[in-house]
C-alpha cells in the first residue's frame, strides 16, 4: 500500500515538473520589446503618450494634451513581469479636484492604448494622487475588468468613449 502512494506522489511531482518547464518556455518565448518593435521602454512610452494625446476632453473641444491631463512624465514603463508581460502605469491629472467625467477620461484612455497596440500589456491607470476628491473609487473604477465590460456594453457610454477617442482627419 505505501509503494502505491509514493508512485502517486512521483507521479503528480513529474507532471508539476513538467508543467514548470512547459511555462518557463513560455516565458522564454515572450516577445522583448525590440522584438515588438521599440528601441527601448522610452520609445514605447512615447508611442503610448501620442496615442493619449490626442483624446478630447469629453466636455470641452480639445485634447487631453491640451488640456494638460495627460503628460509623457506620466507614463511609467516597468520591466516585464513573471510571465514577460510588460507594465504601463499610467498617470493622469483632472482638470479639477471634483471633476465629474474622471472616470470617463479614464476609459477612454484604456480603451485608446488597448485599442492602440496589438500586445499585451498590463495597464494600470490612475489619477495622480491628491488631484481628485475621491481618487481611490475611480482608480477601482478604472482597473477593474468588469467594470469596464459593463462600461462599454452601455450604448451611450460608448458612444461618449467613441467620441473622444475618434482620430480627426
Amino acid at each position: 500500500m505505501l509503494s502505491f502512494f509514493r508512485k502517486k506522489a512521483d507521479d503528480v511531482s513529474e507532471a508539476s515538473s513538467s508543467r514548470t518547464e512547459s511555462l518557463n518556455r513560455e516565458v522564454a518565448q515572450s516577445p522583448s520589446l525590440s522584438q515588438l518593435g521599440y528601441r527601448d521602454a522610452n520609445d514605447l512610452k512615447e508611442t503610448i503618450y501620442d496615442f493619449l494625446r490626442t483624446i478630447r476632453d469629453p466636455e470641452k473641444p480639445n485634447t487631453l494634451e491640451d488640456l494638460k491631463v495627460v503628460y509623457e512624465d506620466g507614463i511609467f514603463v516597468q520591466g516585464p513581469t513573471e510571465g514577460n508581460v510588460y507594465v504601463v502605469r499610467i498617470e493622469f491629472n483632472p482638470t479639477v479636484p471634483h471633476c465629474s467625467l474622471a472616470t470617463l477620461i479614464g476609459l477612454c484612455i484604456r480603451i485608446k492604448v488597448q485599442r492602440s497596440l496589438n500586445h499585451n500589456l498590463k495597464l494600470d491607470i490612475y489619477i495622480k494622487k491628491g488631484a481628485h476628491s475621491t481618487e481611490d473609487e475611480i482608480n477601482k473604477q478604472i482597473n477593474d475588468k468588469e467594470r469596464i465590460a459593463a462600461a462599454m456594453e452601455n450604448p451611450n457610454l460608448r458612444q461618449l468613449v467613441e467620441n473622444c477617442i475618434k482620430e480627426e482627419d
